[in-house]
């Protein structure tokens, strides 16, 4: 049922053993098979299948898929190319424009982000259709708490994008000894309005850090 990368396989086979695991597959089976839920059962660990560990630069953490029909494709805060922007990634795409001086991208699948080394990663990897949150306390923040971990000890100068105050409490997770960690407030309009979100600039920063370390730059 669920098809991943290999090299994050390789680093995960342990925990799809564990008794929390194998429970939340058979809550995942069984949802999806009773009621329609989103992504497509094949695209729920597309953000790993995208962006290879090895490859891996930035991490940038959402909370729950999209609720819509044929909207969220297993990237945080990415929807499928013909469907219209979130306010969330339309907001997002404001604040590229604006820091890094360049026009947003002409749709909101952010695939092109993942190719490049981007982990677009969502504390929870599945939702029922037109309910948000549902699939929370499942099993799936126990699994993401284990990626954020697996990558903190095992790499070096990722950058950690940390929007919101849900994504912000990730932080005790990752060692910033020994990564970048950033935060601002979340991209919705409730938080961007009260000027949480605009002006933070991390596109750049992002960059910034990675020419620091000699890593490739993101083309966003």
């Amino acid at each position: 049922m669920f098809q991943i990368n290999e090299d994050w396989q390789s680093i995960f086979n342990s925990e799809f053993e564990q008794p929390y695991f194998k429970s939340l597959k058979i809550f995942i089976e069984e949802s999806y098979s009773q009621t329609i839920c989103f992504p497509p059962i094949n695209q729920i660990f597309n953000a790993f299948n995208l962006c290879a560990f090895k490859a891996l630069k930035v991490v940038i953490l959402g909370q729950d898929p999209y609720h819509g029909l044929g909207q969220a494709n297993g990237l945080a805060f990415s929807v499928n190319p013909e469907m219209p922007l979130p306010p969330s990634l339309n907001n997002i795409f404001k604040e590229l424009a604006m820091d890094l001086k360049i026009p947003p991208p002409q749709n909101g699948d952010l695939s092109t982000w993942a190719s490049q080394g981007v982990l677009l990663l969502n504390a929870t990897l599945s939702v029922q259709e037109g309910k948000a949150g549902s699939h929370q306390n499942q099993g799936w923040e126990q699994f993401t708490d284990h990626v954020i971990r697996t990558i903190s000890s095992h790499t070096s100068n990722v950058v950690f994008l940390l929007w919101g105050n849900s994504a912000r409490k990730k932080r005790k997770l990752i060692d910033a000894q020994n990564h970048l960690v950033l935060e601002s407030g979340h991209p919705s309009p409730l938080s961007a309005n009260r000027g949480y979100w605009f002006g933070n600039g991390h596109f750049s920063k992002v960059n910034a850090y990675l020419k620091l370390k000699g890593r490739k730059l993101i083309d966003w």
